[in-house]
């Protein structure tokens, strides 16, 4: 029967060493927050099949491959006309007089015409793809500024624990650790005291 007794005493008492020691501890930090998304994915997603017609048609004017075709076309055009109006030895016929070249300004100009408007469009559609990478940039900034003040403040949590340990054991702090610490807290509050300035700003 003793032995049944103090059996019994023993497991209150242990369970409340266990509540004390876990009072020490720092709530679990939970990511509350969705996983990291790709902004390409979600940029392609909300593409549609005119955009997607925009956005290539601008990639491919912007680029030295188009260049290198209005160049060669003109040359081969302005030149063929030119020679056959100006060196009749050659027995060529001008489709478009020199110097006037109406066609190929017909021509020209039709193409300006069509493309400015259609590269508009695929620049703006590409602005879209920046905007969404912005906002998860910012959205990842959060995230990682909520980590980091969980981080410090499990730091300073375990910093008091420390002082207390070492004020219970009489030990003694140098200088150079006070100051350590001290800095430690002033950059905690200075973060926490940003944090609630964020959150009270108005949305």
């Amino acid at each position: 029967m003793t032995t049944t007794q103090g059996t019994n005493e023993e497991k209150p008492q242990a369970q409340v060493k266990t509540d004390e020691w876990s009072k020490l501890r720092l709530p679990h930090f939970e990511h509350n927050h969705g996983p990291v998304q790709n902004a390409n994915e979600i940029y392609k997603s909300q593409l549609n099949p005119l955009d997607k017609l925009a956005v290539n048609i601008t990639d491919k004017v912007g680029s030295m491959g188009f260049f290198l075709i209005i160049l060669t076309w003109t040359i081969l055009w302005c030149g063929y006309n030119i020679l056959a109006s100006e060196v009749p030895a050659l027995h060529w016929k001008s489709f478009d007089p020199f110097p006037a070249f109406v066609a190929y300004l017909l021509i020209s100009n039709v193409i300006q015409i069509l493309l400015m408007p259609l590269i508009m469009v695929g620049q703006n559609v590409q602005g879209r793809h920046s905007e969404i990478r912005a906002e998860l940039d910012y959205e990842v900034n959060q995230k990682a500024e909520k980590e980091v003040m969980a981080v410090l403040q499990h730091l300073e949590h375990n910093t008091d624990l420390l002082l207390q340990l070492m004020k219970h054991l009489e030990c003694r702090v140098s200088d150079e650790e006070l100051r350590a610490i001290m800095a430690e807290r002033d950059l905690a509050a200075k973060l926490e005291a940003k944090k609630i300035g964020t959150d009270a700003a108005p949305q």
